[in-house]
């Protein structure tokens, strides 16, 4: 049996980015894991800093996704092991999510969004999932860790 997520107030709300479980991440404090990721697309840059302070998750995705602002060069190369950083230290830092993460066991975790073919499943259910396998492998660090 698959364990579905993609609402922060659903019972497997911490897995999203937009849950507020914030950590400390390259020596600076971020709200959530969007703010990191999103933010990780200028690095260097006054949007790098803009991003991090953002109100909320979802002002982050947007600011991010805004592409009239200059995209560092390598993302497309970087964007997974950013993800796992984030999702990694997230976990790490945050003991409930942490519980919550290795209670799932074995089970395969997939993000279930109609929108995204790349993070989650997509609509259909044909997207890479790269969420879930992120949070699957952060899963398999944390319990060899313990």
């Amino acid at each position: 049996m698959a364990i579905y997520f993609y609402k922060i107030n659903d019972e497997y709300g911490c897995f999203s980015n937009f849950s507020r479980h914030g950590f400390k991440l390259g020596g600076k404090y971020w709200m959530t894991s969007e703010h990191y990721f999103q933010a990780q697309k200028f690095i260097g840059t006054e949007y790098e800093e803009q991003v991090r302070m953002s109100s909320t998750p979802m002002e982050a995705a947007n600011m991010g996704r805004d592409r009239s602002k200059p995209l560092r060069k390598d993302w497309e190369e970087v964007k997974d092991d950013l993800m796992r950083r984030a999702v990694l230290e997230k976990f790490k830092t945050n003991s409930d999510a942490k519980k919550i993460l290795l209670s799932t066991g074995d089970e395969e975790i997939i993000e279930k969004t109609t929108k995204d073919y790349y993070w989650g499943c997509g609509e259909d259910g044909t997207g890479k999932n790269m969420l879930g396998k992120i949070l699957m492998e952060t899963r398999d660090i944390l319990r060899n860790c313990q």
